[in-house]
């Protein structure tokens, strides 16, 4: 036991002897235990005795170093334990000298000595308390005047703050809302519950309200849409904070206001994610994630992390989100080996030895072109990266005898218009092919737009309404359907857990949302008013683009899933030389130049119908050439595998023979 004595442990040493004295003589005088003992100086000594005894047990559990200004449960048990035990012994001792004091005395006095070796000691964190709020008190005059919605737990913790003057909650409390009619007319914190969520708006009239603090956080999602469409019509400045039931009691202290963030706004609830389902398949094991360093590549590690892999395999082509992953991972998770690998999935050598070196035994693949006006630019690139990529991770999955493997869609793969859409379409084409014929659990999943992913609508408008607008929005009725990226992570870890091979997993996304709906939510967040403020100005569809996106192939048949709100369709695969021969007609068209290669896309891929360009007229697209011959209709027959990846060595595949046009309804 080593202990350093400072000035503050010898002033509360020589307190808890002074303690030790006053406690005795308190319980002698309480109790009437007195006769004799003050007749001679021999009390002294037995209570110094004590007091010794006191001071040796507080040594003992460390109660002269510790930082009383963080005090909190734990210490305040430490100190019930130790002056406990101080006085047991001390009575103990006094028994063996033969000094017979009644139980009462010792009892009395452990109290009255808890009460003052304890309060002393808290007495330093009540005054580090008032001494911090008295520096982070703004002025009152600074402060907005603040209409809090929900006076439950959460509500209680924020206006109680605030009335404070805690700058972590800044705010002068005047009136709060719930829709609780017991609470309503009821006062907490000293501050009137003054009518339902009904009533902001008059109460922000009325009251002069600058800020409104929505302290609901368990509420539902169509409440909090309900909810915040009503405050973002007041204009006043939008915060919220998390449900303090979800804190430990030392970090209530801490908890801050935030901004409310569009995905606040989201009508639909959120998958949740099954630790257990997913434990299953990735604990323990080596996971690599094409295209980690991406949005949804990087939220996919930082979920599989939580299930405790054995390692974890980043591998991307940019190194510096890569790096910059790692970093964090290694900080958060030092228990599971982290790796980094630069790579192309393009570069099929470089696949070979990762997967030789690390033989994962999960597979995610993330790494994609996903920008469709690029891609109608560079389509190229898009059947390079997005197929033949595609082809050569899914090969060198089954190669190396992966247990999972998990391709990443896109709802823009449903009847495609674009050539990034295509692209992904054959993604899963290929991938349900391998899924009939590998020893490796194929899987796909598909979902909509992610909020706050890389080139996504929302960071582009909120920095066009940072510089002031316009707001460029390309159709006033073109709609898509949104998720959060730790959503669509969730959904894309679950769905490993539940495929069987060659599903095709769906997001049941609720309603699709109006573009034009979300820049004018996004603007009145900031406090500005559309039209007003911030103008939105149309621009037209870029090409490529759909006006809505969908989810489902007219071909496909879903069911619902043990996971509520995610559907799983099989699909219609194609047969391996119907897969073989369109994915060696793609390769073939990369010779040359662009508009053969659309041509090639439009030939190859089912159900994909260009986009007209733009400035034509509207209706019916133009008819896409007939596609290749099919030669045959059986999943999983005995031909050989798909045609190399691209990198692999070895002689160029023959481009495919001529046929007649498939007929109609043929297989998709």
């Amino acid at each position: 036991m080593s202990v350093r004595f400072t000035g503050r442990s010898v002033l509360l040493v020589f307190w808890d002897i002074a303690a030790t004295y006053f406690a005795f003589i308190f319980a002698s005088v309480a109790t009437q235990q007195t006769e004799g003992l003050f007749d001679n100086t021999d009390f002294l000594f037995l209570f110094g005795l004590l007091a010794v005894i006191n001071v040796a047990t507080l040594l003992t559990f460390r109660l002269y170093n510790n930082l009383w200004e963080y005090a909190g449960t734990s210490e305040m048990l430490q100190m019930v334990y130790a002056t406990a035990l101080a006085v047991f012994l001390g009575a103990l001792i006094h028994y063996i000298a033969g000094v017979r004091l009644p139980i009462r005395v010792y009892l009395v006095a452990w109290v009255v000595f808890l009460f003052c070796a304890g309060g002393i000691r808290f007495l330093f964190r009540y005054l580090y308390q008032g001494r911090r709020k008295a520096q982070r008190r703004p002025p009152i005059g600074a402060r907005p005047r603040t209409l809090v919605v929900g006076a439950g737990e959460t509500g209680s913790l924020t206006i109680k703050r605030m009335v404070g003057g805690d700058y972590a909650m800044q705010g002068l409390p005047i009136v709060a809302v719930d829709d609780d009619p017991q609470k309503i007319g009821q006062r907490i914190n000293d501050i009137k519950v003054a009518g339902s969520t009904a009533d902001i708006l008059d109460l922000v009239r009325r009251f002069q309200i600058e800020q409104i603090v929505v302290a609901i956080p368990s509420a539902t999602a169509a409440e909090r849409q309900r909810i915040y469409g009503t405050c973002i019509q007041t204009n006043c400045h939008l915060l919220t904070l998390p449900n303090v039931r979800d804190l430990r009691m030392d970090e209530l202290d801490d908890v801050r206001l935030r901004e409310v963030e569009l995905t606040d706004l989201l009508s639909r609830e959120e998958v949740v994610f099954n630790t257990r389902m997913a434990s299953g398949y990735l604990a323990g094991k080596c996971v690599l994630i094409t295209g980690g360093g991406g949005s949804i590549g990087s939220e996919l590690a930082r979920q599989v992390c939580t299930v405790a892999p054995r390692q974890l395999v980043v591998f991307d082509i940019y190194e510096n989100t890569a790096y910059e992953l790692e970093q964090e991972l290694m900080r958060r998770y030092d228990d599971i080996d982290i790796r980094v690998q630069i790579g192309s999935v393009c570069d099929q050598r470089c696949l070979d030895q990762v997967f030789a070196t690390y033989r994962p035994d999960v597979v995610f693949h993330a790494a994609a072109h996903k920008h469709v006006p690029l891609m109608e630019a560079n389509p190229r690139e898009a059947v390079l990266n997005n197929v033949l990529g595609t082809l050569g991770v899914v090969q060198a999955a089954d190669r190396y005898g992966a247990g999972h493997f998990i391709f990443i869609s896109t709802d823009k793969a449903v009847n495609p218009t674009s050539v990034m859409g295509a692209t992904k379409r054959m993604g899963e084409l290929i991938v349900q092919y391998y899924a009939a014929r590998s020893q490796t659990c194929f899987t796909a999943v598909r979902f909509g737009n992610v909020l706050g992913s890389h080139g996504s609508a929302i960071p582009f408008f909120k920095r066009q309404i940072a510089e002031g607008g316009p707001v460029t929005i390309t159709h006033p009725d073109i709609t898509r359907y949104f998720m959060t990226i730790p959503e669509s992570a969730r959904l894309v870890i679950q769905a490993g857990g539940m495929a069987r091979g060659g599903e095709i997993f769906i997001l049941d996304m609720g309603e699709p949302v109006r573009i034009e709906d979300l820049a004018r939510k996004l603007i009145r967040l900031s406090g500005l008013t559309p039209g007003v403020d911030i103008e939105i100005r149309y621009v037209g569809l870029r090409p490529g683009e759909k006006l809505y996106e969908e989810l489902l192939m007219e071909s496909e048949a879903t069911s619902m899933t043990q996971v509520k709100g995610v559907m799983v369709s099989s699909g219609v695969p194609l047969s391996q030389e119907a897969v073989a021969q369109r994915v060696e007609a793609l390769r073939a068209a990369l010779d040359g130049d662009d508009a053969g290669i659309r041509a090639a896309l439009e030939a190859q891929v089912p159900d994909y119908r260009p986009a007209p360009p733009l400035g034509s007229a509207p209706g019916a697209p133009p008819a896409p050439p007939a596609p290749a011959p099919l030669p045959g209709d059986s999943v999983g027959s005995s031909a050989p595998p798909l045609g190399s990846a691209p990198g692999a060595p070895g002689a160029p595949p023959a481009p495919p023979a001529p046929a007649p046009p498939a007929p109609d309804g043929g297989a998709q």
